[in-house]
């Protein structure tokens, strides 16, 4: 062995290489060494790297912001609710779980009418099962963005119909609440068809209505719209503060509001949109419905202008064949955007819609 071999061996410094394109070929030599694995990887990461140089910063950023803003899942407030304990929250109401795919499991309170409150004392999931023929009609709530099933306007809802009568199913789509899984608008969908067709499996000759609120207007009507043009119209839809799509809804939202003074910007929230395939669109969806459907809205709601709410009556009042399957009722001010339950005319307005439409 000679010097400069003995120099490289003991560490001294990197060999000498006559060329840039010697060294190359070494280290072509040794990658060629590598076991298949590390081949795999080194594969991967280079797909990795051509995915992500593939986009834009502005492409890796804004479509997962909006994800975030439009479900707000994250905040799962209040954050002492056991969802495992409703009776806790929401008398004679019991939790149970529905899957509507593999790796997807769906938390579900059922409250049933106050009626029948002290019959319901002690009963388990099979009973409050059964109850669903008594013949007391069935509300599918599902709820707008953010929190979960415990949050107190929600349990409000539910007292307020269990003492109108109602049974309630009040579920918290995937990556909501305790359910699991990611949202997206075509699982949020599927989400609500699941509770919709396991409660008309169970219902007898009970009607099923799928209520909306804000964020769940669209689940609501995307569902229905599937339902019907597999020849299963619903029983009936109640929005509660529609809005005609989440395009016009998300520039409404307080956070993005000052995005309405830069058009690029506003161009930008509407491109993330689809690229996140969010639409959500109850202006089209209403065109496909022939299912009774009441719109209600506060006349100062400021989460979501009345004016939504009017423009898809329209819409809706337009394209129905039976004019008389739609209507609209606006609750005064005092009620905003989470609490027309809290108006005394509400179950009222309710009842009256699907008794007629029911008869």
């Amino acid at each position: 062995m000679d010097a400069q071999e003995c120099g490289a061996a003991a560490g001294s410094g990197p060999p000498a290489y006559d060329s840039v394109a010697a060294w190359w070929d070494m280290v072509r030599r040794n990658l060629q060494s590598f076991p298949n694995s590390c081949s795999a990887l080194g594969r991967k990461i280079a797909a990795m790297y051509d995915s992500f140089t593939s986009k834009s910063l502005k492409e890796h950023i804004f479509p997962p912001l909006m994800e975030m803003l439009i479900y707000f899942n994250f905040y799962k407030a209040p954050f002492l609710v056991d969802l495992k304990k409703p009776e806790v929250k929401v008398p004679h109401t019991v939790n149970f779980y529905v899957k509507p795919k593999p790796g997807v499991m769906l938390g579900v309170w059922h409250t049933v009418p106050s009626c029948r409150g002290e019959e319901a004392k002690g009963k388990g999931v099979c009973w409050y099962e059964a109850a669903l023929q008594d013949g007391n009609p069935i509300i599918v709530y599902l709820h707008g963005s953010a929190q979960h099933r415990g949050a107190p306007h929600r349990c409000k809802l539910a007292k307020v119909l269990s003492d109108g009568g109602f049974h309630v199913l009040s579920v918290d789509y995937r990556g909501f609440g305790d359910s699991t899984g990611k949202p997206t608008e075509q699982g949020l969908t599927e989400d609500s068809i699941c509770v919709y067709e396991w409660a008309k499996a169970r219902s007898g000759r009970t009607p099923v209505c799928l209520w909306g609120h804000s964020l769940g207007t669209g689940v609501a009507t995307n569902a229905a719209r599937i339902l019907e043009e597999r020849g299963c119209p619903v029983d009936a839809i109640v929005l509660e503060c529609p809005y005609s799509n989440i395009w016009v809804a998300s520039i409404s939202y307080p956070l993005l509001q000052i995005c309405q003074k830069f058009p690029r910007c506003l161009q930008t929230l509407t491109e993330s949109l689809k690229e996140d395939r969010i639409v959500f669109a109850n202006d089209e969806n209403v065109k496909f419905l022939s299912s009774p459907l009441l719109i209600i809205h506060g006349e100062d709601d400021r989460t979501v202008p009345i004016e939504d709410g009017e423009k898809l009556y329209e819409i809706a009042r337009a394209a129905y064949r039976n004019k008389e399957r739609v209507e609209m009722v606006i609750f005064p001010p005092g009620f905003h955007h989470n609490y027309l339950c809290k108006s005394p005319m509400f179950v009222k307005v309710v009842r009256d819609f699907l008794s007629k439409q029911w008869a």
